[in-house]
């Protein structure tokens, strides 16, 4: 009774996150934090652009400036998704829940034990990427103090204002310095959400091969039976990875051209560096950027196969002592079991480590061609 009428912002697999979001109002509540958080970005965004455009600063603010314009888009986007969605993130919110419930009242100690490593690993990545970010952050505000010339945290352009002068850069300074964190509340926690998403998929995955080893210590007047309730599970799987993918394949497409252009920019970005805490600054965005997107892919990859794991489970069960019946059932899910579950980019590319390798290999052939032409 105490596990039902838990909120779904208290479940232990999700930590802070789902209570970061419904604070700044992207979940669950509608007020004026969200538009405290949103306006500032978006008005910042747009300006952004134009100063790119009309920028006469040297390349290395440019370039800087570049990587900040694309990682505000990208952060906006995820805030915009949650909000134009927000009943759906919601409704699949409450899916997950009925789902983790269930595991939670299993009287299964593996699948317990399953649940609480699934739970810690969410929680410490969850805390991973607070960390980065908030390193980020302290980034983003440190990196023009150490600059021989006067910049801002992030490039902006404001007509018929120097910025640089006194006492507009100290008040545009102030202001980009709170927005930072603000930003981080926008943009890790949507990360840690879809992997919380994808780490309950793959102890879906991993609930399912347990159940089709443990076929052997059942009665034979069990096994039947049991098998069939691993295909309804199977079928509760795939549906919630396609609810999953529906709601963030589009955000995934977003997330594969901005890691790509944002990762390009750092790599030059850090060559030209003007200092050594400069260069070190970058070198902490690289890894807060990579990271980032590499728990993605890899938890991504790991879905893959383990989804795949279950027909070999299926196919390492007694299935010899099986009647025919029984057998044409366990085949039944072994062939179901066949095309592996995936979370795709744009609803047409599996999100994998493969596919990280490829974007890697084009990013530093880019590089090396902007490199070429700078040099």
């Amino acid at each position: 009774m105490e596990l039902q009428a838990m909120a779904t912002t208290e479940m232990p697999i999700f930590g802070n996150t789902l209570k970061l979001m419904k604070f700044w109002s992207y979940l669950y509540v509608h007020n004026w934090r969200r538009y405290v958080a949103m306006t500032p970005y978006v008005l910042t965004n747009i300006t952004q652009y134009f100063d790119v455009y009309l920028s006469t600063e040297p390349l290395d603010f440019i370039i800087r400036n570049v990587y900040l314009a694309v990682l505000f888009t990208n952060t906006i986007v995820r805030g915009v998704l949650l909000i134009l969605h927000r009943k759906q993130y919601e409704g699949f919110l409450e899916l997950l829940k009925s789902y983790y419930l269930q595991l939670l009242n299993s009287t299964d100690k593996h699948i317990a034990q399953l649940v609480l490593e699934t739970t810690r690993l969410s929680n410490s990545i969850g805390r991973i990427n607070l960390l980065m970010g908030t390193c980020s952050c302290i980034g983003f505000v440190t990196y023009p103090i150490f600059g021989t010339e006067r910049v801002l945290p992030y490039g902006m352009y404001v007509p018929g204002i120097d910025k640089y002068a006194s006492p507009y850069y100290e008040f545009f300074f102030v202001v980009q310095a709170i927005m930072a964190p603000m930003g981080c509340c926008m943009y890790i926690p949507y990360t840690n959400l879809v992997v919380t998403f994808t780490l309950f998929a793959i102890l879906m995955c991993r609930v399912l091969q347990h159940k089709l080893r443990s076929l052997q210590r059942l009665p034979v007047s069990r096994v039947r039976q049991e098998i069939i309730w691993c295909i309804q599970y199977q079928v509760k799987l795939e549906g919630f990875v396609n609810a999953m993918n529906q709601l963030n394949t589009n955000l995934h497409l977003v997330e594969f051209l901005c890691f790509g252009a944002m990762l390009c920019v750092l790599l030059f970005s850090m060559i030209i560096a003007q200092t050594i805490a400069q260069t070190v600054i970058v070198i902490a965005y690289m890894i807060m950027i990579f990271a980032n997107s590499s728990v993605l892919y890899y938890v991504a990859n790991e879905l893959y196969f383990q989804s795949f794991y279950i027909s070999i489970a299926a196919y390492e069960s007694n299935w010899m002592d099986f009647d025919v019946e029984t057998q044409k059932t366990l085949k039944f899910l072994i062939m179901r079991s066949q095309k592996p579950l995936a979370i795709l980019v744009g609803g047409v590319y599996p999100m994998n480590l493969k596919m990280l390798q490829s974007l890697l290999n084009v990013i530093y052939s880019f590089f090396t061609l902007l490199r070429r032409v700078y040099g």
